[in-house]
């Protein structure tokens, strides 16, 4: 197993759960336990969770693995089956789950200066929160869910904060137009100032950040900024190994890869979508807990069972006291409709439309009419 965040244990509960009962062996390249990420820029960031709270092992539970945390894998000999690691030693196996994730994308430059932060790991968010505490101005370069989810967080803590988005519109990528702009209102519902259409230039300060550079001549003053540009799959160690690697390590249905006895599951797996007929990759915590079981059949199994269709992807993202769900795929639409509620209110229903089939839903604090919708999607597929 390479790789011990949700995804990895995911797949190693599974393994267990199938009847697997050989050594088991876990890479981690964090010091970490396997921990929840998603509070990181939610509660953990505000500071209403604590630590052992992230956990995601219960106390009683026992894999009978071995843990090598701490420790990077810098290759794989496909054909072999051996995991190299950066002290040297080497892993042998007869199956590998390649479990990776993905890394936060960041700026040039950006390294050389204190102030500026991503936010993905767990250190991460325990530097971001220390200087948080300290007030001031921030700016939020990126206006996606990470980025939006800790300018909310921010706000609530009582800083200054601004949010750049190079887009015309933030959010429209996962939630179209439409309906992207409607959930980005709510910068501006609660006096955080949103700038779209406009890229960042650069960052300036002497050995920390003090300001962010515009695109259009613009420059923010800035006590601590966070860049959440995006991420990156983590397969660079990859190269060579006979895997195709395309944005991701390219999987079949179930997780299967082009090698006999190599799966890959979580953010860093593309997996073939049959619906659309192509690879996706699923950056989202429920595909991260579920997708290992269909590639755990198959990786037991070698490849003999008929792959499924997986679920549609799930997230959900909360943002200025409003919980934000979203099933589906929004690019895969020709239509958006409001089904309940209204735009303005921020208490919407929409359902996305092909030919006049849904394959999509979002929920803005509407919990029990998404569900209903997110399980009408399910099964349709």
């Amino acid at each position: 197993m390479v790789g011990a965040s949700l995804a990895g244990l995911s797949a190693a509960r599974s393994l267990r759960r199938q009847g697997y009962d050989g050594r088991l062996v876990v890479i981690g390249d964090e010091l970490h336990r396997p921990y929840d990420r998603p509070p990181l820029s939610k509660e953990f960031l505000a500071g209403s969770l604590a630590e052992s709270e992230l956990a995601l092992e219960p106390d009683d539970e026992d894999l009978r693995a071995d843990w090598l945390l701490g420790v990077r894998a810098v290759g794989l000999d496909g054909p072999r089956r051996v995991v190299r690691l950066a002290d040297g030693g080497e892993v042998r196996a007869d199956g590998v789950v390649i479990a990776t994730g993905a890394a936060a994308r960041t700026l040039p430059g950006a390294d050389a200066l204190a102030g500026v932060h991503t936010l993905r790991t767990l250190d991460d968010a325990r530097a971001l929160r220390d200087e948080l505490a300290l007030g001031g101005r921030l700016v939020v370069i990126g206006g996606g869910f990470i980025g939006a989810e800790v300018a909310s967080t921010a706000y609530a803590l009582g800083l200054d904060v601004t949010v750049v988005e190079a887009a015309p519109t933030p959010l429209a990528g996962p939630l179209g137009q439409t309906m992207g702009g409607i959930v980005s209102a709510l910068h501006a519902d609660h006096g955080v100032r949103l700038l779209c259409g406009v890229g960042v230039k650069g960052l300036r300060g002497g050995s920390r950040v003090d300001a962010v550079l515009l695109a259009d001549g613009r420059t923010l003053a800035a006590d601590t900024v966070v860049v959440g540009v995006g991420a990156r799959p983590c397969v660079e160690w990859l190269a060579g190994s006979g895997l195709r690697l395309d944005d991701g390590v390219t999987c079949g249905a179930d997780g299967r890869t082009e090698l006999p006895g190599v799966v890959a599951v979580g953010d860093c797996a593309s997996w073939y979508d049959p619906r659309a007929g192509l690879h996706r990759r699923v950056e989202h915590w429920t595909g991260a807990r579920e997708r290992p079981d269909a590639a755990v059949t198959a990786l037991l199994a070698g490849g003999a069972v008929e792959p499924g269709v997986p679920r549609p992807p799930y997230f959900w993202s909360d943002q200025y006291g409003v919980k934000i769900q979203f099933a589906g795929h929004a690019a895969a639409a020709d239509s958006v409709t409001i089904e309940e509620g209204a735009g303005d209110d921020r208490n919407v229903l929409a359902v996305y439309r092909r030919s006049g089939h849904p394959v999509a839903v979002l929920g803005m604090n509407q919990p029990r009419l998404f569900t209903r919708w997110r399980k009408q999607l399910a099964a349709a597929a």
